[in-house]
């Protein structure tokens, strides 16, 4: 399949931040009044999609916006904490050195997907449409196809939970879920996927420069 444009979700799909967000979760949940969880409830909201985990826990939508600012200041302050999937480095170059432009669409910040990124990788993307609320990426992607100046149709977007896929399709893009980060995939298949996802080196095989790229 041909595209111009690989746009990544970061937590979860690049960056490897489940051990690290399993380690802060329930002193964020004090602070911020919702439910604490064990390490298997945890594990079992995983198939869960976000709706349903925020319902769970109790948040309340007006402490959204202030609990994504504080998680944001904690990536920052424990980014040297958070590692990349193994192959990521290598994948970005292998795309970019296609011809095809990568773009990274994130609830979390660009500063904190930069740190994580480290300067090289970091450098391989074109576009940042970072800072999105929880169900507000489908704007993002919309900002992201223009400044790349391509269609819905020659751009994929990868990421690891429901809202990526809900988000991007509603914009006709084709989506990849993958199975390495937060969602189960059970529950990504059951949004009906482009693709499914179970390694990170599928990504590479899968893609390919779009026709007269």
């Amino acid at each position: 399949m041909g595209y111009r444009l690989v746009i990544f979700d970061f937590d979860g799909t690049l960056a490897d931040s489940a051990d690290w967000m399993r380690g802060i979760f329930n002193d964020v949940a004090r602070r911020y009044g919702f439910r604490s969880v064990s390490a298997e409830e945890l594990e079992a909201l995983r198939g869960q999609d976000t709706r349903a985990i925020v319902a769970h826990l109790g948040v309340p939508a007006w402490k959204m916006p202030f609990i994504a600012a504080h998680m944001r200041k904690l990536v920052t302050r424990d980014a040297h904490r958070i590692p990349l999937f193994p192959g990521v480095e290598a994948l970005l170059e292998q795309l970019q050195a296609r011809g095809i432009a990568l773009a990274v669409v994130s609830s979390n910040s660009e500063q904190n997907v930069r740190l994580v990124l480290g300067p090289v990788a970091s450098a391989r993307i074109r576009h940042y449409a970072c800072g999105a609320g929880i169900f507000g990426k489908r704007v993002k992607f919309r900002k992201v196809l223009k400044a790349a100046g391509v269609r819905p149709s020659e751009a994929l977007s990868v990421g690891d939970e429901v809202r990526d896929i809900e988000a991007a399709a509603a914009e006709g893009i084709a989506t990849a879920a993958v199975t390495w980060g937060y969602a189960t995939e059970a529950l990504l298949r059951s949004r009906a996927p482009t693709l499914v996802l179970t390694r990170l080196d599928e990504l590479s095989q899968a893609v390919a420069p779009f026709p007269g790229a």
